[in-house]
């Protein structure tokens, strides 16, 4: 039986609605009117969401408290999550984000809109569903948010693991800056783009080694290229002189 979308949304109608245009599109689905049926929902072993639809402005727990609890369970931790917002504030948006949603729509929306964006992170993260990484130096546990390099474990922000997994879940793959800006910061980001720059070399920073395993595809993207045991021998050759 195929993981249901959960839809945690306080107005009725509109939970209906979004359920019907869903079930339409030959997707299941499940309704939680408040946050904390939408907490019980999501945590149900037995039916896990494979993605949440969440209301911010919800009665009792408010979308993004149970937003923030979600990101701390480790069986919804990579559970994707669009934010449906009736804020029109940046602020609240990027506050969102950071919580770490996937994507968010503002209302009111129309229903093509919301089913092309509910596929979209569908697909994106069926793309992602790769469990682990490794390499001559790397050791990625997507599922866990681990790395360990050189078999030694290396701390990394939400965002730094999320920009990882983009990139070392597609290894070898070139990824363009918008790509990455909508799969780490959401679709319509409206941040500066220079901290795709920053938060790379941040993490290039705490990746060491002498070999950069992240390329910079100039005026296009990165591609992760990760370090082969021809290279690791090379860099182990020259820590030694």
């Amino acid at each position: 039986m195929p993981r249901p979308i959960l839809i945690v949304e306080d107005d009725q109608d509109i939970a209906e609605g979004l359920r019907y245009n869903l079930e339409r599109e030959g997707l299941t689905t499940c309704i939680a009117l408040t946050g904390e049926q939408g907490l019980k929902a999501a945590l149900d072993e037995q039916n896990p969401p494979s993605l949440i639809v969440l209301d911010l402005l919800l009665p009792g727990m408010k979308g993004t408290e149970l937003c923030r609890r979600l990101r701390r369970e480790p069986s919804t931790r990579r559970t994707p999550i669009i934010i449906l917002t009736a804020c029109i504030s940046e602020t609240d948006v990027a506050a969102g984000l950071d919580l770490g949603a996937d994507d968010y729509i503002k209302k009111p929306f129309s229903m093509r809109e919301f089913v092309a964006r509910v596929r979209a992170v569908l697909r994106r993260t069926e793309e992602s569903m790769n469990e682990s990484y490794e390499d001559a130096r790397f050791v990625i546990d997507f599922a866990n948010m681990r790395i360990a390099c050189d078999g030694v474990p290396v701390n990394l922000t939400r965002k730094e693991f999320a920009l990882l997994t983009a990139l070392a879940g597609n290894a070898d793959r070139i990824k363009t800056r918008q790509q990455l800006l909508d799969e780490v910061w959401g679709y319509s980001y409206y941040g500066d783009t220079r901290t795709l720059d920053v938060h790379i070399r941040r993490l290039r920073q705490k990746l060491g080694g002498r070999t950069d395993p992240i390329e910079t595809v100039v005026g296009v993207g990165y591609r992760f290229v990760g370090c082969s045991e021809k290279t690791a021998q090379l860099d182990e050759i020259e820590s030694r002189r």
